[in-house]
């Protein structure tokens, strides 16, 4: 098996080192700097029922398990998973779960989360589900079949903020399992393990890929025996894993991490200041500026405050595409946490599936921005001149 480097990891305390050293060795082989492509699928055996540690790799991938000891080690975990994607890895949370259980959700997610939850969970598994302003005064919502809170923070694509640490210490005193998604924090800005949450989810497709030709996720857990068991049965026995190839992409895109989030970081605060001076752009939400309504707790608990930014356009849908479609450097696209800077219209992408529910929060005039590493000032006149 591919060991994890616990002496040496120990001993580092920054994220700029961490990125480009957690869990990885040197290939025990070849030497190979550089975690190598374990393309096979099955394993040599001594004899029968003896093996080097892997039989199949459904089940264990040399390459897989180093990405593994990576991920879990940037969020200070104990063991992560890697999974196929980022609701592949929330499926398999929520098949801790039995018929009849009840979920506390936040009423801010992902799109894609909500269809997960409502159209698959709560019809197949009949799990039920309450969404709920987490800043809220939300135990009144626990009920004796309640076993998960469910959050983001900051939330997508609202970018609602949320105290890690009061949600943990709620569910502690009533035996929840809490799990927090990650994606748009990322280890680099934020760890909710140390502040008390059970489980973290990443869409790894995202910032800790960061060069949008990947797919994947990750669920990270601190030590928890019990919990370990069944999250490694379930990624075995469901088999929704990464391919070794995609697993070597998202090694590669970790080793930037820290430096890629420096500027992600840089640049979102400075392309937010410039919307907030603009007419067209109204309620400019980011963690980072002054008027953020939980600017307080993400001064709290975050490093920094990413690339992710939202606005109401004043206009209508029409000048809305328009505006879009006269970009140079953003892309109109779905996904985030790249390289390159993107665009979207979440109420007609990325959460379309929100349109006729009863829950849906998200304004039609709201454009959402993931802010790249490309030079702020270009972004800024790019934007400049198409809402002009």
């Amino acid at each position: 098996m591919v060991k994890r480097k616990k002496s040496y990891i120990k001993k580092i305390n920054q994220l700029d080192t961490l990125s480009v050293h957690a869990g990885v060795k040197t290939d025990p082989l070849t030497g190979a700097v550089m975690t190598p492509i374990y393309a096979t699928s099955t394993y040599a055996h001594d004899r029968p029922g003896e093996h080097k540690g892997y039989e199949y790799s459904r089940s264990q991938n040399p390459t897989r398990e180093v990405l593994e000891n990576s991920i879990a080690e940037l969020e200070s975990g104990y063991k992560a998973f890697a999974f196929a994607s980022g609701v592949a890895a929330q499926t398999a949370v929520l098949d801790l779960l039995k018929p009849g259980d009840h979920v506390i959700a936040f009423d801010d997610l992902y799109g894609g989360t909500f269809r997960l939850f409502n159209e698959i969970k709560s019809k197949s598994s009949n799990i039920e589900f309450t969404f709920v302003d987490l800043n809220t005064n939300f135990s009144k919502e626990i009920k004796k079949n309640t076993k998960m809170i469910w959050i983001e923070t900051p939330t997508n694509p609202l970018l609602k903020i949320t105290d890690l640490k009061r949600i943990a210490r709620i569910a502690r005193k009533n035996k929840l399992i809490t799990v927090c998604d990650n994606t748009f924090a990322t280890p680099y800005n934020q760890r909710p393990l140390e502040h008390g949450i059970d489980i973290v989810n990443h869409s790894t497709t995202k910032y800790i890929n960061g060069h949008s030709d990947v797919i994947g996720g990750a669920l990270v857990i601190g030590k928890n025996k019990k919990l370990e068991k069944k999250l490694a049965l379930i990624q075995n026995s469901t088999g929704a894993v990464p391919s070794p190839f995609d697993c070597f992409l998202t090694l590669r895109g970790i080793k930037t991490l820290a430096i890629r989030m420096k500027k992600h970081n840089e640049n979102g605060i400075k392309v937010a200041r410039f919307l907030r001076s603009h007419k067209k752009a109204l309620n400019v939400t980011y963690p980072g500026l002054p008027n953020h309504k939980q600017k307080d707790i993400a001064l709290k608990q975050m490093n920094g405050f990413g690339g992710m930014i939202t606005f109401i356009y004043d206009g209508n849908m029409s000048e809305i595409s328009k505006f879009m479609r006269k970009l140079r450097i953003f892309t109109i696209a779905e996904s985030l946490g790249g390289v390159e800077s993107l665009i979207e219209s979440p109420s007609l992408m990325t959460h379309a599936y929100l349109h006729d529910k009863s829950f849906n929060q998200v304004p039609k005039k709201l454009v959402r921005l993931s802010v790249g590493i490309e030079d702020s000032d270009d972004l800024i006149e790019d934007l400049n001149q198409a809402f002009k």
